[in-house]
């Protein structure tokens, strides 16, 4: 059972990039080591959003003084790995769920120092234009990945479609659905797959990844998408990890400052057009 959770909480750790493979990816000039110097932070994260988000922090924290050294991975191991044995001082690329995953089956003991930002789930139109044209035998096509699938159903919970059993939550599965009140059909498809489908079906729900990547703006598109105080943006949240006992060191501190900024939140707004929100607490 452990290692089904792990590869499942592994695909919702997939759905917040386009990398695959494994390996380092590229690197910044110079050896990365966890450095005791508070004027330097080395960090390991996916390309992107991530890495793009923290090159847009490397002047503002120039200008506290800190040097920030960035190394983009390819998979989703070795920047634990590499946090954990102290030879970078963080990384971001990941949720929490994930995360706590990962220190159980591999006995890490790594933290979140902060949470960034989310990459929400929306639901897009097809056949159907409005979500008050919902009716009985209507098609939605949801992604059929546990974790993408129960933000799906948690989504359309919120809006008044179905309601689930209590305490599904982020576990949730179609065999949740307590009350159909729409008597709408479910249709679970791969979460790559639903952006070519979408005029087939009545509505559709896009992870903000795939939306952006198909050419739909979050923002504009959706008729609705997960908001940050919901369960799902809690939950999945992208995080900045550290070693424990890291967390509270002057320049982790500074960084997470940083990159929940004004002017972080500016440019995530801009570039992403709501495929990636600026996560706030």
């Amino acid at each position: 059972m452990k290692k089904r959770i792990g590869a499942l909480l592994l695909v919702g750790v997939l759905a917040m990039g386009t990398l695959s493979g494994c390996g380092l990816a590229k690197k910044d000039e110079g050896s990365k080591e966890s450095s005791g110097d508070d004027k330097a932070i080395t960090i390991a994260a996916s390309a992107a959003p991530h890495a793009e988000i923290l090159e847009e922090a490397k002047p503002l924290l120039k200008e506290e003084g800190i040097d920030l050294e960035i190394t983009v991975f390819s998979d989703y191991v070795q920047p634990n790995v590499v946090v954990d044995g102290d030879e970078f001082d963080a990384n971001f690329f990941q949720h929490l769920p994930y995360l706590e995953n990962f220190n159980e089956e591999r006995g890490t003991k790594l933290v979140s120092a902060g949470g960034i930002h989310y990459e929400p789930l929306g639901i897009y139109p097809g056949k159907k234009k409005s979500l008050d044209e919902v009716e009985k035998g209507d098609v939605i096509a949801v992604p059929n990945d546990t974790t993408n699938e129960a933000r799906a159903l948690l989504l359309l919970e919120d809006n008044g479609i179905i309601k689930l059993k209590e305490g599904a939550g982020i576990n949730a599965t179609v065999n949740d659905i307590e009350d159909n009140i729409k008597g709408v059909e479910i249709l679970e498809l791969e979460a790559a797959q639903i952006p070519r489908v979408v005029d087939e079906q009545a509505f559709s729900i896009l992870n903000g990844n795939y939306a952006l990547e198909a050419g739909f703006s979050v923002k504009k598109d959706a008729l609705v998408y997960e908001e940050a105080d919901s369960e799902a943006a809690k939950t999945y949240v992208n995080i900045i990890a550290v070693k424990a006992g890291n967390e509270e060191s002057a320049k982790i501190k500074k960084l997470v400052e940083v990159l929940k900024s004004d002017k972080i939140t500016e440019f995530i707004n801009e570039k992403y057009d709501g495929a990636v929100v600026p996560f706030t607490e």
